[in-house]
């Protein structure tokens, strides 16, 4: 009987650590796929958001020199011309640049609207028509104020999914180590702690 019970403990004890068991390596698989999103997040926000960023700073530097050299009264028209040129050459510079980074649909549209404002852009200039260069740098400009709303949104978005799996992780690694600190206390009791015996001490004989 003795030996059957320490036998059932034994049971009992291997069966609760296998069920714990399993329950880690299931919530390290979910912790090692959420750390793999994190780190695609993390890297997203640098590569897609924080260099596109960069990317329409130098675009909106290129058109606000071009808007304000088209808004010269004192340049000629050849001079204006070659400097619009010239700052048309370096801004689709960067259009390679920009578009082999991940673009969401919406982002597409504003991208094919700007490039269709610099083409704009190029042929008014041609033909001297300064006014209507300035406005469609104006509009060239708007644009990318969109796109920009839009990479910080998008930026917004990684972040914060980000911030959820890690803090996921947390609670996934806080659950772990409960579970080995209920483990360990449950094996030391079912292995380790006897059952105390009650020693009788037989009574005297009654004198009576």
């Amino acid at each position: 009987m003795k030996d059957l019970k320490k036998y059932s403990n034994k049971t009992k004890a291997a069966f609760i650590l296998l069920v714990v068991m399993l329950i880690i390596i299931v919530s390290n698989f979910n912790t090692l796929e959420n750390s793999k999103n994190v780190n695609e997040n993390i890297n997203a926000i640098y590569k897609d958001r924080l260099v596109v960023a960069h990317y329409i700073f130098q675009y909106s530097k290129e058109l606000h020199f071009i808007k304000t050299e088209a808004e010269q009264l004192n340049l000629s028209d050849t001079t204006k011309k070659n400097e619009i040129t010239t700052t048309l050459t370096v801004i689709h510079s960067i259009d390679d640049l920009y578009s082999k980074t991940v673009l969401t649909p919406k982002e597409k549209r504003y991208f094919e609207a700007f490039l269709n404002s610099c083409e704009t852009i190029r042929l008014q200039s041609q033909n001297n028509n300064w006014k209507q260069v300035s406005q469609s740098g104006a509009e060239a400009l708007i644009t990318l104020e969109l796109l920009s709303e839009i990479q910080i949104t998008e930026g917004k978005a990684k972040l914060k999914a980000a911030n959820e799996m890690y803090n996921g992780n947390n609670s996934l690694g806080q659950l772990q180590i409960a579970l080995l600190i209920i483990l360990g206390g449950i094996t030391f009791y079912l292995l380790i702690i006897k059952k105390k015996k009650t020693i009788r001490i037989p009574e005297p004989p009654s004198l009576n």
